[in-house]
């Protein structure tokens, strides 16, 4: 038997005037503005027939706003499970907001509850046969952005050019005490034992090169709200450094903190922005500032 013809793409007549984005977000309610916006760079809504990519395109009454249907790409409404939420999924990855306590991947002691499991558990409901695979890391207890792969093409474009894919990667972090000057960067080599702990050096054949850029956000007399940019992605590196110049990030035991007024350590993924591995269109994630950090500004 022929396989079933595809149904039409669907069309929406425009009764009012308003924005392409708020018509579309109005259309697809289980969408958000991320998901509605990405629709639109990759070129798959057309007004009166023709691409618009613009999100303030202003609509008017009588047009037709239809999605073309001749590129592959599924979005998923968000979806929460324990420890983390799905923010982004197409046909080549998955982005998700990882709760600081939840393991990125196994551990000879946690095999079972790690984001990784999670989501390969996940892919399985639709797909017995789907893997997963994993791009990058964050450790147990820093909360945030994280990107896993659906095919193994995608985990390599993505891991071996993960520097100029990368467009922007910022962290945020509660250091202890207010820092002077209030912005700037930290420069050096990173080594780790075999005790798995990182230290820096001067001595370049021993280290790896590691590059921080950090500016202050809101402080105290106590503790200082920094926002965290990386030009590189060494083992530890923000803990590392902000140990480095005196201002270990609270709750950050292994490196010196003196503090742990969260119970956890104070660092969050915030930002992340890349370039897609199989589209090459601009993907850009943010999350909310975590209101537990906010709030030992008494914000």
């Amino acid at each position: 038997m022929p396989s079933p013809t595809p149904p039409p793409p669907p069309v929406f007549n425009v009764q009012t005037a308003a924005s392409l984005l708020d018509f579309l977000l109005k259309q697809f309610p289980e969408k958000n503005r991320f998901n509605v916006k990405t629709l639109l760079r990759m070129g798959l809504v057309a007004v009166d027939g023709q691409p618009v990519s613009r999100a303030t395109f202003a609509l008017q009454p009588g047009q037709q706003v239809s999605l073309r249907p001749d590129r592959s790409v599924t979005f998923r409404a968000e979806k929460t499970y324990r420890g983390l939420r799905i923010v982004f999924e197409d046909e080549a990855l998955i982005v998700i907001e990882k709760d600081a306590g939840l393991l990125s991947i196994a551990t000879g002691k946690e095999q079972r509850l790690t984001a990784y499991r999670i989501l390969s558990d996940h892919l399985k409901q639709t797909d017995p046969r789907a893997r997963l695979f994993v791009v990058h890391r964050l450790d147990r207890e820093t909360s945030g952005l994280m990107v896993f792969a659906k095919s193994e093409a995608a985990k390599h474009i993505l891991q071996e050019t993960w520097v100029p894919r990368t467009r922007e990667r910022s962290y945020v972090a509660v250091a202890e005490g207010p820092l002077q000057p209030p912005q700037g960067t930290i420069e050096g080599y990173l080594v780790e034992t075999k005790a798995m702990m990182v230290y820096p050096t001067r001595d370049a054949s021993r280290g790896r090169h590691a590059v921080t850029h950090y500016e202050t956000l809101r402080e105290n007399a106590d503790y200082a709200l920094l926002k965290v940019n990386l030009e590189t992605g060494r083992k530890h590196q923000i803990r590392v450094h902000l140990q480095s110049i005196g201002h270990p990030i609270a709750g950050d035991l292994k490196y010196g903190a003196a503090t742990n007024p969260l119970r956890r350590l104070a660092l969050h993924a915030w930002v992340l922005g890349f370039d897609h591995p199989v589209s090459g269109e601009r993907m850009r994630f943010e999350t909310p500032l975590p209101g537990a950090f906010l709030r030992l500004f008494g914000r």
